[in-house]
């Protein structure tokens, strides 16, 4: 597979210190792309940047907590700074709480919008304007969101993630008409089950071991699967725009 079209590009991941996120990360770099990654824990992204440069490509690691907006602002202004005008942007910082609505755990509906759709707004208003520059100078500019098949497939005690990511995809959507004339390609990615830390952030030990059950069954995606997939998108000639892409394991319904 030839990812050439990535080298020399400037790409923003969030989510970077595990999972898709990292995954993408490295393999942007590994094919020529300057990657600033973005999380919450800079031991992760320190380990991650190093591993890229010992590797020979060239990555920072950028500190955020894409639910602050301050945070948002000045991590945008220190990547401008030491790497100039992004031009390709990947939405996959995210968190999966499941409990039952009958829980009322409002603190858990609050953390997902706020890191689920409001963080990827953040980011969005951050870099926007560097997308739309690099596509009127002729650029290939690139904005992937990454949702989840939880968007249009409901599962029980995931009401608000799939609330949140049904969000997100009807946000792609929309901005695909407002970007799209203006030459940025917008991507939204629906995973199926992936391997990732997103489960281990759930607090009921029923729905915990429901989900291990699953991925004893079907056999997840890994991230570097959907990594895979993000490169290809990025990668196409800039008039071609993988709009929607749903990827699941083969045995999963």
């Amino acid at each position: 597979m030839s990812y050439d079209n990535l080298a020399g590009r400037t790409a923003v991941v969030t989510g970077a210190a595990s999972g898709m996120g990292a995954a993408t990360a490295a393999l942007l770099a590994s094919h020529g792309a300057r990657v600033a990654l973005l999380a919450r824990r800079a031991d992760r992204l320190e380990t991650l940047a190093a591993k890229i440069t010992a590797d020979g490509g060239q990555a920072l690691a950028v500190t955020v907590d894409v639910t602050d907006a301050e945070s948002v602002r000045v991590a945008a202004e220190r990547i401008r700074r030491e790497y100039g005008r992004v031009d390709l942007v990947v939405n996959s910082a995210g968190v999966m709480l499941p409990n039952p609505i009958d829980a009322g755990r409002t603190d858990e509906w609050a953390r997902m919008l706020d890191t689920n759709l409001t963080g990827v707004l953040r980011i969005i208003d951050a870099f926007r304007a560097d997308l739309l520059a690099a596509a009127a100078e002729g650029h290939p500019a690139d904005l992937v969101n990454i949702s989840s098949i939880g968007a249009h497939i409901s599962f029980p005690n995931y009401a608000v993630y799939g609330a949140t990511k049904a969000a997100l995809t009807h946000l792609s959507a929309s901005l695909r008409t407002e970007f799209g004339p203006r030459d940025v390609r917008v991507t939204n990615i629906e995973p199926g089950l992936t391997d990732t830390e997103l489960g281990g952030h759930i607090d009921n030990a029923e729905l915990t071991e429901q989900l291990d059950g699953m991925f004893r069954a079907i056999g997840p995606l890994s991230s570097e699967d959907v990594a895979d997939l993000i490169a290809y998108v990025t990668s196409r000639a800039a008039h071609v725009n993988l709009r929607q892409v749903i990827v699941l394991p083969t045995r999963q319904a």
